[in-house]
């Protein structure tokens, strides 16, 4: 009988000090993940709310509050679709992002093997090196680069932001695959060489499918970066339908101080689902990437 009071205090005593500990979590836990929370969605919220808010709602605060939306209309959503190049820029952006970041992932992936498997005289110099090159601003390249793509006859095309994104995507992804192709067992190496494998076939049937969540990682980061981009967008892109979405939002929405709110922020707000969908695709990748890859 003793013991069984014994144990019934205890759970008693247990019960009690999860009520205890409550408040504890609460600040903790909950009260900061509600706050982030809170900051990471109220400028889509914000978004969402202009881009269906009639035009006399917008700075009439004294009978409409700014935090909602009364009677919300299509009219700036119809006029973005229908009365602009806005479906020509972003598909000019989905093709740009896609083919500056699949050729920025083929030379960042050789790059990273030659440089952290092979283990030449002046790998780690030349890493630095590599690393040093993604400091540059961009604002200091495109000067020089803006020569070269006059030259070349690809100013005002697709080509000449395909051609010029990778200058750098392509530091930043290789520094980010250098550390996860270094975190991969040699022996694993070193067993395939010794069975007959060549560099090419280690690479290939090895390395990248062990890489997939640094491969996943470093692609997410190069198609947000070209998908974001503006300086070499507004600097090698002059007609209508040829802009990408974050210089045609700006250029095309933007008549001297004339600003098309409603349009703007459905503008913004449709621009940036790929990229939340993409993550939210490859989020599980993208945080194992974060954790190194297989164990020793």
């Amino acid at each position: 009988m003793a013991q069984t009071v014994d144990h019934a205090g205890r759970g008693d005593e247990g019960g009690m000090s999860y009520l205890h500990r409550l408040p504890r979590r609460i600040v903790t836990i909950y009260l900061p993940l509600a706050v982030f929370c809170f900051v990471l969605l109220f400028p889509f919220y914000w978004m969402a709310i202009t881009s269906v808010k009639p035009n006399d709602q917008m700075t009439d605060y004294k009978n409409f509050s700014p935090f909602w939306v009364v009677e919300p209309t299509l009219d700036h959503i119809k006029y973005l679709l229908f009365e602009t190049s806005y479906p020509g820029w972003l598909w000019n952006t989905i093709i740009i992002s896609v083919a500056a970041t699949a050729l920025s992932l083929l030379a960042s992936i050789v790059a990273a093997y030659a440089i952290e498997r092979l283990r030449f005289q002046g790998a780690r110099a030349i890493g630095l090196s590599i690393f040093l090159a993604y400091l540059v601003p961009p604002s200091i390249l495109f000067i020089p680069l803006a020569v070269m793509v006059f030259k070349l006859g690809l100013y005002d095309t697709r080509f000449a932001l395909i051609l010029t994104y990778p200058t750098f995507l392509i530091p930043f992804c290789t520094w980010l695959l250098m550390g996860y192709f270094r975190s991969i067992p040699y022996e694993l190496e070193e067993c395939a060489l010794i069975d007959g494998a060549s560099r090419w076939q280690i690479l290939i049937k090895i390395i990248l499918p062990l890489s997939v969540p640094g491969l996943i990682s470093a692609g997410i980061f190069a198609f947000t970066l070209s998908w974001n981009e503006f300086i070499y967008a507004l600097t090698f892109i002059q007609s209508s339908e040829n802009k990408t979405v974050p210089v045609g939002v700006l250029t095309e929405l933007v008549r001297s101080d004339v600003y098309e709110w409603g349009s703007l922020m459905a503008g913004a707000l449709i621009g940036s689902l790929p990229v939340v969908i993409l993550y939210s695709f490859f989020v599980e990748h993208y945080v194992s990437s974060m954790t190194g890859a297989v164990k020793e």
